[in-house]
């Protein structure tokens, strides 16, 4: 079995609550490019949902870029979201849910006039999810929106073997995905002035899949001026797993490829369906229902974002260190435990029962040789249990080092901040079971309740989580997340400095991430280094 199917959801979407808009019988209207919309009211903010920011990608148009949405006479009910992608359940068995008809995007705006004198910062979220689920209408983005004076955009966009196919008819491998997000930005520069919001001050934000994609418009020269700002959480330019980290056989996971080799995968899918005629593949592939494409191994086998095209034409941790990407502002960071929410799903099958298991895993991921220095930097007798041990290693090599790499070569030439959300006691919400050897901590995704309305916070909590919508905030409004009696964040430029985020009287504070995380030893041992060329 091929190592992109046999791969976890690396970027598994962890917001998996639906809160659906309250009802009522009259709202605000605004007159869009395509036409007027009706919203709700809830007293502080108004949202406006479920409107079509592109033609629906259906039949004839599956595997092709985005389309203008049609114009509607009237006035368009915008009063809940629109169909969300297809995709599979994140959690336990069943058939696909949602519509290829999806290409919708809802808009929270705060009640009465701007703040300042000047339009309000416009805020545009891509969610998390592997590139295989989620939906842009889980995240509230209200406590955004009321406390931090912003407009919030969510949005959806194509996923899995309808976001991320290619194919040799296609003329490789388009990135449909990535180009319905650049469909929703261009409609933000279009119609954000009419919500209350400023077209020349639009943050692209993300996590997870949302922060690759991120990362990806900074390098794609498709993507030029439609953003100013970009924040970047948990998915990295450079994220990577070793093979065999979380499951014995699983390779390398690297969350960019070759167009080339998406375009390869696409015509063995092909003909697998039966669609191997010599020519018109493209038309056989379109009359498939969607749930005959819609298949687990189709679904992941396509989740990876290929590059090598017009619309990102190098892989984009290069073209990090070689300068070339967008010059706006950054904000990024991840989680201290990012690697426990996927480990934890995996322990019960492949379990670290003690110091030799632990070892065993270490050679297999990075080689006898790295295994030994890794080992004196990782002792198990340092950690609770061996799959803390493991986590904590995973997440450093993983996740936190590529970060802090990734964010020397951006501030080389722009203004870069970096963070880490170090609450261990944020709530769960992903409905997992607890896992005794393994608890949770700060695991990956867990900074989203404290800044979308998701899952209660203790008080602690919602200080914090008050502080980082100021921080979060203000980066969209001026470039940089300075909150009026909070702690300052270090200067940008300032090497491996980053603002931890924690509850408590001494919570925020700055922290040397490099030397906290061994970056030192990764960059030599295990700097990420593409294998699939």
């Amino acid at each position: 079995m091929r190592g992109v199917r046999r791969r976890c959801a690396l970027l598994l979407p962890v917001v998996l609550l639906l809160v659906g808009a309250a009802a009522g019988p009259e709202g605000p209207v605004v007159d869009t490019d395509r036409g007027p919309v009706r919203g709700r009211t809830h007293d502080a903010y108004s949202t406006f949902e479920g409107i079509p920011f592109a033609a629906p990608p259906t039949g004839p148009r599956r595997w092709r870029l985005p389309g203008p949405a049609r114009r509607w006479e009237g006035v368009r009910d915008a009063g809940a979201p629109g169909s969300r992608c297809v995709q599979l359940p994140v959690l336990g068995p069943g058939g696909p849910v949602g519509s290829e008809d999806c290409l919708y995007l809802n808009v929270t705006a705060p009640a009465g006039p701007a703040a300042g004198a000047r339009p309000r910062p416009v805020m545009v979220w891509f969610h998390g999810g592997g590139f295989f689920s989620g939906s842009g209408d889980v995240y509230r983005p209200d406590r955004l929106a009321v406390r931090g004076d912003a407009v919030v955009v969510t949005a959806n966009y194509r996923l899995g073997v309808f976001g991320l196919f290619g194919h040799p008819e296609l003329g490789g491998a388009p990135g449909f995905a990535l180009a319905d997000q650049r469909a929703a930005l261009r409609w933000v520069r279009t119609n954000a002035e009419r919500f209350g919001g400023d077209p020349d001050n639009v943050t692209v934000f993300g996590e997870s899949a949302g922060a690759l994609s991120v990362c990806a418009h900074l390098t794609s020269p498709a993507s030029a001026g439609l953003f100013h700002k970009a924040i970047v959480q948990s998915g990295s330019c450079s994220t990577t797993t070793p093979p065999s980290a979380l499951l014995p056989g699983l390779g390398t996971y690297e969350p960019f490829v070759p167009a080339r080799r998406t375009a390869e995968e696409g015509a063995l899918a092909a003909a697998r369906l039966g669609c191997d005629r010599p020519s018109g593949v493209l038309d056989c592939l379109r009359a498939l229902d969607a749930r005959a494409l819609a298949t687990p191994d189709l679904m992941q086998r396509f989740s990876l974002v290929p590059y090598g095209g017009s619309a990102l034409p190098t892989e984009p941790r290069r073209a990090l260190q070689a300068g070339r990407f967008h010059r706006v502002p950054v904000l990024q960071g991840t989680t201290r435990d990012e690697i426990r929410l996927f480990l934890a799903q995996t322990l019960a099958a492949h379990p670290i029962g003690d110091e030799n298991a632990y070892r065993a895993r270490m050679e297999r991921s990075f080689g006898v040789g790295t295994a030994r220095v890794v080992e004196a930097a990782y002792p198990v007798s340092a950690y609770p249990t061996p799959a803390i041990a493991w986590a904590t290693l995973l997440t450093d090599a993983s996740f936190i080092c590529p970060t802090l790499r990734d964010g020397a070569a951006l501030g080389r030439h722009v203004p870069t901040y970096g963070y880490r959300f170090s609450d261990r006691g944020a709530p769960d919400f992903t409905g997992l079971p607890p896992v005794p050897e393994l608890p949770l901590g700060a695991a990956h995704g867990f900074e989203l309740p404290y800044l979308f309305t998701i899952t209660p916070l203790a008080e602690a909590q919602q200080r914090l989580a008050d502080r980082m919508t100021g921080y979060w905030t203000a980066f969209a409004r001026t470039g940089v997340p300075a909150a009026p009696g909070a702690p300052q964040w270090p200067r940008p430029g300032a090497p491996g400095r980053v603002l931890s985020l924690a509850p408590g009287a001494d919570g925020i504070r700055t922290v040397d991430g490099r030397a906290e995380h061994h970056c030192a030893l990764w960059d030599e041992r295990w700097p990420g280094v593409t294998t699939a060329r």
